[in-house]
């Protein structure tokens, strides 16, 4: 079977773009990826929104050397949920990002190195003005807006920032706004990272990376990322490799096992300073504090609105889903709900994609 080969493109906007921490940011590029057809009105298109650590690399495979597709495969393609027979997909790299998108990891071009830390401070707000300038470029006047996890917060804000384009929002496992909780996960991440020995006040970049910062930091994530139910299902108390313990500070446990190999592959791929700018971003986002409240700030959509939860998602659980549900009714904007039963944790919006695949293309039905 031949794989379906996808390019990473390019696109360089030309003006500065003013963030919300007051600094203009030039010379950004944005990496994306496209799928399918536009149509000749270009009015047939989704732009998806990556979750924290993805990229623009959404479906298929980059080279026949991949070994892996794209993080939401299942979902693109035709005939899949994300339709490419009728739907022109798109989906970028967000700002601050490792994987193409102008970040700390880029060079400066006021200094010829790296930001660093002299990268701005970004917002969620910030990601979808520059996801707006590659809209733009297309001549796309009308589309789709989906996400899931921080992806879901990007949809939220398009659909509010662009209320004249956006006709269809569909949210999975997301929120309006990042729970105490949720922000002490990202604070301790980003303190691995920053109390890293090789962190260098984050100019690393022609030395040793902050690895084990980093390493822990997702190591921290992926526990948010499951659930008691799937980690039991996944590892109970079984031992790696052994059958008893052997009485030190080693890998004893499979659950030990797990964590430091996703630590281990996670700082081949991502870039720390990333991850710091990223997750601030995350813990900003508060749509009741930017607008008022939630009801005042679903007043400025025209959108109709998918959202789906799942029941064992502890880091994003139902109740935030339902809050920007009743915040949607009572803003008298129509919307779907559904609770989906997985045991898969807040990953469950990466893998139970059978049951979503049944609720989008009933959904996206409807609209035509």
């Amino acid at each position: 079977m031949n794989k379906w080969i996808v390019e990473t493109k390019n696109f360089k906007i030309d003006e500065s773009v003013v963030l919300e921490c007051g600094t203009e940011l030039s010379d950004i590029n944005v990496a994306y990826e496209t799928y399918g057809e536009l149509n000749d009105k270009k009015d047939n298109v989704i732009l998806l929104f990556h979750a924290l650590t993805g990229d623009a690399h959404a479906a298929g495979y980059n080279s026949d050397e991949d070994k892996k597709p794209g993080w939401w495969n299942d979902m693109i393609g035709s005939g899949k949920a994300f339709d490419t027979d009728k739907y022109f997909i798109i989906c970028s790299n967000i700002l601050g990002g490792c994987k193409g998108t102008t970040g700390p990891s880029s060079i400066n071009p006021k200094t010829g190195k790296p930001y660093g830390l002299d990268f701005p401070v970004i917002t969620i707000e910030d990601t979808v003005k520059v996801q707006k300038k590659l809209i733009d470029s297309f001549g796309i006047k009308k589309l789709i807006v989906a996400g899931g996890s921080m992806g879901g917060m990007q949809a939220l804000q398009w659909s509010i920032d662009y209320p004249d384009m956006v006709k269809a929002t569909i949210l999975t496992a997301t929120t309006s706004r990042l729970s105490a909780q949720g922000i002490a996960f990202n604070a301790v991440g980003r303190n691995a990272i920053l109390q890293d020995s090789n962190f260098n006040n984050g100019d690393y970049y022609d030395k040793t990376h902050p690895e084990k910062g980093l390493a822990i930091a997702r190591m921290i994530g992926h526990i948010t990322y499951l659930c008691e139910e799937s980690m039991h299902n996944k590892f109970g108390r079984r031992f790696q490799d052994k059958d008893k313990p052997d009485f030190d500070f080693g890998v004893d446990f499979q659950v030990e096992s797990y964590l430091q190999h996703q630590g281990k592959i996670f700082v081949d791929r991502f870039d720390a300073n990333s991850y710091l700018y990223i997750t601030k971003a995350f813990d900003y986002f508060d749509l009741a504090a930017q607008y008022g409240s939630l009801e005042k700030a679903f007043e400025k959509t025209n959108s109709k609105f998918l959202i789906m939860s799942f029941s064992s998602d502890w880091l994003f659980p139902t109740s935030q889903s339902l809050e920007i549900k009743n915040a949607l009714i009572r803003a008298k904007k129509q919307v779907s709900f559904c609770e989906i039963q997985s045991p898969a944790g807040h990953d469950a919006f990466l893998l139970e994609f059978e049951v979503q695949t049944k609720i989008i293309k009933s959904f996206l039905r409807n609209l035509e």
